[in-house]
């Protein structure tokens, strides 16, 4: 029984140890030329532009779930239905924005990169890469992570604003809210503070699925079945760890005063 547990701690170890390595690689590699602009680009397209419809989507109809919930609960406690836009604005920009973006993503891109990346280890493409004279960290994970870091930022921006227009749409049409009313409780009480603070929350979650995913893929073993076996666990790991450093991502920034 101690071997076992013994040899999990150590294994658990040494995934630590490989997964810092590759994140000091892979930042290292970023500021080593050459520059693979077209690789980042074409990243920055299948990862941001193709993800543009499901995430709007998923924000719009989020944004308009907590209207309607927000006015009703108001209505219930208050008789009216007071402060939903304050109530869906600060909710989707600091904390649902964010975290159902990568969400979104990670299901989406994360997944992606994995079994890509895992392919070409199983198939030793990426051995094939070392032996080209070709830096596989350099030439594979630095376009998935500049593009990740770049485009998930961007993405969670705009959900933002399709969230607070969901929510506008059902306080408006729903709730006979007036929309001067709406417009002014989002915009009373919103400060630059508040958006940055989902933003940087954004970009850390950006990070964790880009490296997750490039460090799953890169360990890949067992021919498909591994690939498989990798990918789900690089969705599993990367969601646990959105919705645990976001809790402590919140606290940190509520204590340096951002939002």
């Amino acid at each position: 029984m101690f071997n076992k547990t013994e040899e999990k701690i150590i294994e658990l170890l040494n995934s630590l140890a490989s997964s810092f390595i590759l994140v000091y690689k892979t930042i290292i590699s970023c500021f080593m030329k050459p520059f693979e602009t077209n690789l980042v680009i074409y990243q920055m397209v299948g990862i941001g532009l193709r993800s543009l419809p499901v995430t709007i989507l998923t924000s719009f109809s989020v944004g308009m779930v907590l209207a309607l919930q927000a006015g009703y609960s108001a209505m219930y406690v208050f008789n009216e239905p007071l402060y939903v836009g304050t109530i869906v604005t600060f909710s989707i920009i600091k904390e649902l924005g964010p975290v159902l973006t990568a969400t979104v993503i990670t299901g989406r891109v994360g997944a992606a990169i994995t079994a890509e990346l895992g392919t070409m280890k199983v198939t030793e493409q990426i051995d094939a890469l070392y032996t080209l004279g070709t830096n596989p960290v350099k030439y594979l994970a630095v376009p998935r992570f500049l593009a990740c870091i770049t485009m998930i930022p961007i993405l969670a921006t705009i959900a933002n604003i399709f969230g607070v227009v969901g929510g506008f749409v059902v306080s408006r049409y729903k709730l006979d809210i007036p929309s001067t009313v709406y417009w002014t409780d989002t915009l009373d009480f919103l400060k630059i503070d508040d958006f940055f603070h989902g933003f940087i929350k954004s970009v850390f979650f950006a990070a964790i699925i880009a490296f997750v995913a490039i460090y799953k893929g890169f360990g890949t073993k067992g021919g498909a079945e591994g690939v498989g076996k990798a990918t789900t666990q690089a969705v599993v790991t990367t969601l646990v760890l959105i919705l645990v450093i976001d809790y402590f991502l919140s606290a940190l920034l509520v204590a340096l005063r951002i939002g």
